[in-house]
């Protein structure tokens, strides 16, 4: 590869052109703008992926370390904000990619080895689901506390209870609190069941229909 094919390479697609893509086909095709809330999942899924490629020996322990440096580095920048978004890189994992190979050299580009864009965005987004869902929970369980700490206050106060819109029975303030803590219950059993789901590893596809390569998808 020509060194002007490797600098053509820094823009997605462009290599495949000979004109310049244009900025308003860019903005179409580009989704870094909302998916860069993978970065943290796109990191720690790249740096699990390069363990194992260093595990099966399919790249050296100092690409491993240099792709480690490279990563923390690119963490901080990220947490700092003065990570330089790119339109032209068309998403969060190519923008990573090409930091990763800036910062490392080669290591950067031999990290994607076994590994296709599309079993980083399947990997990336059920790793962030499998976060979120995990910051939901510890919300509910918040919530059931402070409902709980409400309750306990209130067992003595007493309100009516309705059916069929009419007076029917006295009830405590602090049961018909417990109520709301028994359904946010049910919804945390819910988020636990999808999360059982969201927990599995879709890497090893590759490309299309999987890879030579001697991968440990365990």
């Amino acid at each position: 590869m020509t060194q002007n094919q490797l600098d053509k390479k820094s823009e997605a697609w462009s290599a495949l052109f000979s004109e310049p893509m244009s900025e308003l086909v860019q903005r179409y095709t580009s989704s870094v703008f909302f998916d860069k809330r993978l970065w943290q999942a796109d990191i720690e899924g790249s740096l699990a992926h390069a363990g194992m490629l260093a595990a099966q020996k399919i790249i050296g322990a100092q690409d491993l370390a240099d792709i480690q440096r490279g990563m923390a580095q690119i963490r901080a920048e990220i947490e700092a904000g003065s990570f330089e978004w790119k339109l032209a890189l068309e998403d969060v994992h190519l923008n990573i990619e090409a930091r990763l190979t800036q910062l490392v050299g080669d290591a950067g580009k031999r990290l994607h080895t076994g590994r296709s864009r599309n079993d980083q965005v399947a990997t990336d987004v059920r790793l962030w689901l499998r976060g979120e869902i995990d910051l939901i929970g510890g919300l509910l369980t918040d919530l059931q506390k402070a409902l709980l700490t409400i309750a306990e206050a209130n067992v003595e106060v007493i309100l009516p209870g309705f059916t069929h819109l009419q007076v029917a029975q006295p009830v405590s303030f602090g049961h018909h609190m417990l109520a709301y803590v028994e359904m946010f219950a049910r919804d945390a059993e819910r988020l636990q069941d999808v999360r059982k789901r969201v927990n599995r590893l879709p890497l090893g596809a590759a490309a299309l229909a999987g890879t030579s390569y001697p991968l440990d998808r365990e």
